[in-house]
């Protein structure tokens, strides 16, 4: 049986926060190894879209783990298509890999937001979470929850703030691995 931590997420572009936070989360709770999932749609950003195509997303994604063999980049989401709720993805994942044991990493204000996320009686039977501490949040278990809350240095990078730098035209080196940046200039990803 293999641990394994689930990081779910747009990744427009992936960051160094996102590749710390995953090592983090495998070294303090023993896990055998990280999946980046890739959302093709997440419910949390309804109406809007991501502001780069799935393809271009899941090969950053590939580019930025490349050089860490724990890593591993799952397309369940982006090929189911549609909205991407986290219980079906749990449930497609515990249906091909029933003998390993998944563990769901997220940001502690996502956390408290757990009793409003949609199929959480079920997906509290299918996954625990990793969650990390933040400065004024509770480390409580909402809905019940089975929530290992985990230290992460703090590190103030966001995708958002990326694309702004981009389409700015400065640089992210140290933001981003080389190899994600490189691709955003061949692909010309977040310009106007």
């Amino acid at each position: 049986m293999k641990r394994i931590g689930l990081l779910g997420g747009t990744f427009d572009p992936p960051h160094l926060a996102h590749l710390l936070i995953a090592e983090e989360a495998m070294e303090s709770c023993a896990l055998d190894e990280v999946w980046f999932m890739p959302s093709y749609r997440p419910p949390h950003i309804q109406g809007k879209t991501a502001h780069t195509d799935a393809n271009d997303r899941v090969e950053m994604v590939r580019r930025a783990i490349r050089s860490n063999a724990h890593f591993k980049c799952s397309l369940v989401e982006i090929k189911r298509k549609g909205l991407s709720y986290t219980v079906d993805t749990l449930r497609e994942l515990k249906a091909n890999e029933p003998d390993n044991k998944f563990y769901f990493i997220l940001g502690a204000d996502m956390v408290d937001d757990l009793p409003l996320w949609h199929g959480i009686e079920e997906l509290r039977r299918l996954t625990s979470f990793i969650g990390f501490r933040r400065k004024g949040y509770a480390t409580g278990n909402p809905a019940h929850a089975d929530v290992t809350y985990i230290d992460m240095p703090l590190i103030d990078i966001s995708s958002s703030m990326i694309r702004k730098r981009l389409k700015q035209g400065r640089s992210c080196r140290y933001l981003m691995p080389d190899e994600v940046i490189k691709y955003i200039k061949e692909r010309r990803l977040y310009e106007d």
